[in-house]
């Protein structure tokens, strides 16, 4: 855990010390219930293993060139 975490889980356990017996178990049933029903999402980093997927021998200013050359363009103006 982090040091804002803990910081949270000290305050809560002080916030809580003097509660009965009951109340905290239905604390307990609350959150063991919230955690069961929203499970973590794992982190999506399915992006990080495209860098660098794209390979080439030719330099940026090539495929550059290559691009603009291989634009078409048809400018057809239409009367009103």
């Amino acid at each position: 855990m982090e040091t804002n975490e803990i910081d949270i889980a000290d305050n809560f356990i002080g916030m809580i010390k003097n509660l009965s017996k009951k109340v905290k178990l239905e604390l307990i049933d609350q959150i063991s219930n919230s955690i069961s029903k929203n499970p973590e999402k794992p982190e999506n980093d399915a992006w990080k293993k495209l860098y660098g997927a794209f390979e080439s021998d030719k330099s940026a200013e090539e495929i550059i060139d290559e691009i603009r050359l291989s634009r078409y363009t048809s400018r057809k103006i239409e009367d009103l």
